[in-house]
């Protein structure tokens, strides 16, 4: 639903400016879009069973700049003669730690006296009432101690580690479109209210450099990123592309299928396996690659 109507709303925003006279108001339709695609889904949902969700990477070029909205844990990145520059960053329940804490704080109904803000270093056990055990809240980036109580043992509102993480014991993702009906495994308790819809847009001015034909602008699944380093990514970018005329349509189609084989692997004995012998990702893997300078010319 939301790569077939998205981009629609997304235009239908872009339509309404009469004018652009700062990036802010491209970076304010685009936010919008977002959201009216997510109350859409809302409204929806039941007559056409529209169930789950997804998350959403979106580029939009217009008058010389690039927009990069990032709704979700893709990530997109460009490489310019052998640099690397970040356009996104990835929204999980670490890197969005304070912001779902502060929520759980402001409205602990949301919890459902199931849940804690705290976040504590491991699961707090019953024996430990009373105790002393580091403890970081919505304010924290660092680690204290407290004195535990009988509300801390209450399952973390965020737990886990790295691709391990969750919300509230189900989610690995923290912004996205949809999920509107996802409820706690254990409980009717919705997650919902913590997930958020709006993306962050990172703007890129083309006009600022000259761009080459291997100049391009990576998009890419968490199936990709997963498995492989931005600096393997750039690798991947220098040598295929190397390997076709600057003129050649095709060479950001090779690209993009050598991005993709190289994060599934090989098929071995014990399944499917990188170079390195690590397994290869078993998420889905979509790659995107958009040339930024055209044969012949810069932009």
């Amino acid at each position: 639903m939301a790569s077939k109507l998205l981009h629609r709303h997304i235009r239908e925003q872009l339509k309404d400016l009469k004018e652009v006279t700062h990036d802010s108001l491209v970076v304010g339709a685009i936010e919008n879009a977002f959201q009216l695609m997510d109350e859409q889904m809302a409204r929806e949902r039941h007559g056409h069973q529209v169930e789950g969700g997804c998350c959403a990477l979106v580029v939009v070029y217009l008058l010389g700049k690039v927009y990069v909205a990032n709704a979700g844990d893709s990530r997109a990145i460009i490489v310019r003669n052998g640099e690397i520059i970040p356009m996104s960053r990835e929204f999980t329940p670490e890197t969005e730690r304070q912001r779902l804490q502060l929520l759980g704080f402001l409205k602990p109904e949301l919890l459902g006296g199931e849940f804690t803000h705290l976040e504590f270093p491991r699961r707090v056990q019953p024996k430990e009432l009373g105790q002393r055990m580091l403890y970081r809240d919505q304010n924290m980036t660092g680690w204290a101690y407290k004195k535990i109580e009988l509300e801390d043992l209450r399952f973390p509102l965020v737990c886990g580690e790295g691709k391990k993480a969750r919300v509230m014991a189900t989610i690995g993702v923290t912004r996205g479109l949809g999920d509107h009906n996802l409820k706690v495994c254990t409980s009717s308790l919705p997650i919902k209210p913590f997930l958020s819809c709006f993306p962050e847009v990172q703007v890129y001015d083309l006009t600022q450099y000259e761009h080459c034909p291997d100049d391009v602008l990576v998009l890419g699944t968490d199936g990709l990123w997963d498995v492989t380093s931005d600096c393997e990514v750039a690798a991947t970018v220098d040598r295929v592309l190397s390997t076709y005329e600057p003129n050649d349509p095709s060479r950001y189609t090779a690209l993009a299928q050598a991005l993709v084989l190289g994060a599934r692997g090989t098929p071995r004995d014990r399944g499917w396996r990188l170079p390195n012998n690590k397994l290869g990702s078993g998420d889905d893997i979509s790659v995107f690659i958009i040339p930024l300078g055209g044969p012949g010319s810069y932009s």
